[in-house]
């Protein structure tokens, strides 16, 4: 197939373009690099430069390439700032992705796969999180993504434009080529890594008094080649659907950085501080469904496979794409 990758030179896109091209598919990738790199972008992939922000050049481009099917990974993704710029979330996730759809629709391309997130539901009434809990969002990018999924089923419904939303938590981990680089890094493993690197002093746990076993949050963390194969796996089916990811167990902070002072052989201390306001204590999500459904079969299914992959590339490319 020939997949346009939307978002392809971030961090989860740039991975699965990777593995689509592994998989012999034709791929394209169309990024603005505002939170992407260029050092990402598959060098196997036809790359254009644009924004979902501009109309014509995201309609020219569907236009120009009509792919067989869209891989939609460009949203921005930063709960904090989306409770301070509401207004860039809801233009971007909602207003932008409504450009990709309209485009799509005239360049009669009627397949999508949308890169969702479970921050969909809010904190969940039940774990772990499968399709039917409800979707209760407690911030704008939360709500921003709903509205998006709320859209593709009119899409679907007016326009026959099939979609595939998948929902997850923590990407985690990096293939050999390609890894996580964010301008500004929020996630855990990547900031544990950097303190193994000398980048920086300590790590910050913020709340170690959470009815867990150890005290510390727990999360869901999913292989970034897992979660490429699920969107890949995805392209398949004929019908609308919406999944959910994860790898059903979920792992503390605490277990996370005693994973990285195994696989990195570097002491990493830490600070305890109090606890972030609205940070539920676990959150897990169920794959069942898709497991069932398209066969999806995560191999990376320990924590230590994740940090040991993104140790690799963290070594490789210690300052990263712009390094």
């Amino acid at each position: 197939m020939k997949i346009l990758v939307v978002g392809g030179a971030g961090y989860i896109g740039s991975i699965c373009a990777e593995v689509l091209l592994d998989q012999k598919h034709e791929v394209a990738i169309f990024d603005n690099l505002s939170e992407g790199h260029r050092g990402a972008v598959d060098p196997r992939a036809e790359f254009t430069e644009g924004d979902l922000a501009d109309r014509k050049a995201t309609a020219d481009t569907l236009a120009r390439l009509c792919p067989d099917a869209v891989m939609h990974f460009a949203a921005n993704a930063l709960v904090a700032e989306s409770m301070q710029n509401p207004s860039k979330y809801f233009r971007n996730n909602v207003s932008n992705g409504l450009n990709l759809l309209d485009a799509m629709i005239a360049a009669n391309v009627r397949r999508l796969v949308f890169s969702s997130t479970c921050a969909t539901f809010g904190p969940p009434e039940r774990l772990p999180i499968d399709e039917e809990t409800p979707q209760r969002p407690i911030n704008p990018y939360g709500e921003s993504k709903v509205a998006f999924e709320r859209i593709l089923r009119w899409y679907d419904a007016i326009h026959r434009l099939r979609f595939v939303s998948l929902r997850y938590f923590n990407a985690a981990g990096a293939s050999d080529n390609f890894g996580e680089d964010h301008r500004l890094e929020t996630h855990l493993i990547p900031n544990v890594l950097k303190v193994a690197l000398g980048q920086k002093t300590q790590l910050e746990i913020f709340g170690t008094d959470y009815e867990t076993p150890d005290g510390t949050c727990i999360r869901d963390y999913i292989h970034i080649k897992d979660l490429a194969q699920a969107h890949i796996l995805a392209l398949e089916t004929p019908n609308s659907a919406f999944y959910n990811l994860g790898t059903g167990g979920g792992s503390s902070v605490r277990e996370v950085i005693e994973s990285c002072r195994k696989i990195t052989g570097r002491p990493i201390p830490v600070t305890e501080k109090p606890r972030r306001p609205g940070d539920p204590p676990r959150l897990i999500a169920s794959s069942e469904k898709i497991k069932r459904e398209l066969g999806w079969r995560p191999q990376f299914q320990t924590l230590d496979a994740i940090v040991e992959s993104a140790w690799k590339w963290h070594q490789k490319f210690p300052r990263g794409y712009e390094g």
